[in-house]
């Protein structure tokens, strides 16, 4: 809560008594990330963190991270603990009508705890192998705490549900019948194909392009494996020979895509180190422009365009570039500032 700060605590004191289902919704405040659930503790673990993933589904949250709860304070078992969180996930993954949630993170900061959580996912794994293998990979590396970057890239191989096709051939003779089953065998290989799309930019692959090659391959007829850990990393796509072709094109298309957008990046912190464009603040004081919008700011006033929109606290403003004076939808107008970083050297 003090790393949250005090604007969470006083939501918290606001509604105090008015929680609905065992918990009470925050921003984020402080924190990195958008809103807090806060949990009131009454020993149910499995039913508790079923009812937070149900809300976050709900809220179409596309992630959530969980501590090991009741563990601290609350003084139950972990092992009991890691079975519960674990049953309540998995019942979860197995629903069909989850559209949003797509990562559940489990954060533990006790070391002597992995044991017990490892030891619960490996029991699983033997009875409910099709589920776990699906869930597993994406568990393992959010155990920790710790920053992971010292470890190996891992290859990433995209869930993909596959439909099986039985095909029962009777014939006069086995002659025949293995000359059918040659015939449909090369059939279906000649509408195969598998292609490999290598470069650097793919290791900027971030959870918006993951979605996106996802989705690819719940609509297409293809299987997408992310090879990280190659030097360039490599997508590799296969599958039927137009789903294949139309798909690669989609992952050029992200690829040029992230490249354009380091590129701008680029130009934008260069430019930020000779020239900064201000805003009026508190007190007196100017803020510095982002630096995608001082970009842009100082190439209109470089290229002589007479205006330019920009977004100050959110709200809409045209910037007249000879007066440097931005004016809102409302009429109202502010002084910009154009501070040359090498000036007085």
């Amino acid at each position: 809560m003090d790393a949250a700060g005090s604007q969470v605590a006083d939501e918290c004191a606001q509604y105090a008594g008015l929680y609905q289902s065992g918990f009470i919704t925050t921003q984020g405040g402080n924190l990195l990330c958008s809103k807090i659930i806060h949990l009131i503790t009454d020993n149910q673990v499995k039913s508790q963190v079923s009812k937070v993933l149900h809300e976050c589904e709900q809220r179409m949250y596309k992630s959530v991270a969980l501590p090991a709860i009741g563990t601290g304070q609350a003084g139950q078992s972990p092992a009991k603990v890691a079975d519960e969180m674990l049953d309540a996930i998995v019942e979860f993954a197995r629903q069909k009508s989850v559209q949003h949630l797509q990562t559940i993170k489990i954060v533990i900061f006790q070391q002597n705890m992995l044991r017990d959580f490892f030891e619960s996912m490996e029991k699983r794994g033997d009875s409910d192998s099709s589920t776990m293998e699906s869930l597993s990979s994406a568990f393992i590396s959010f155990f920790w705490c710790k920053k992971q970057s010292s470890e190996k890239k891992k290859s990433v191989i995209l869930e993909k549900k596959v439909c099986l096709v039985t095909f029962q051939i009777c014939g006069e003779n086995k002659e025949k019948v293995d000359a059918t089953e040659s015939w449909i065998k090369d059939l279906i290989l000649k509408e195969q194909l598998e292609n490999t799309v290598a470069d650097e930019a793919i290791e900027s692959f971030d959870e918006t392009q993951i979605a996106i090659l996802e989705d690819l391959q719940r609509r297409k007829q293809v299987t997408i494996q992310l090879e990280n850990k190659l030097s360039p990393p490599q997508i590799k796509i296969s599958g039927i020979s137009r789903d294949v072709y139309s798909v690669s094109l989609e992952v050029q298309r992200m690829i040029k895509q992230i490249k354009s957008t380091e590129e701008e990046q680029s130009k934008a912190e260069l430019l930020y180190n000779l020239v900064e464009w201000r805003y009026p603040g508190t007190n007196n004081s100017f803020v510095a422009f982002d630096k995608l919008t001082n970009m842009q700011l100082e190439h209109a006033k470089v290229f002589k365009k007479p205006y330019l929109n920009v977004k100050i606290y959110k709200k809409n403003y045209k910037v007249d570039l000879n007066t440097l004076k931005a004016t809102d939808d409302q009429g109202k107008t502010i002084n910009l500032q154009r501070v040359a970083k090498d000036e007085g050297k």
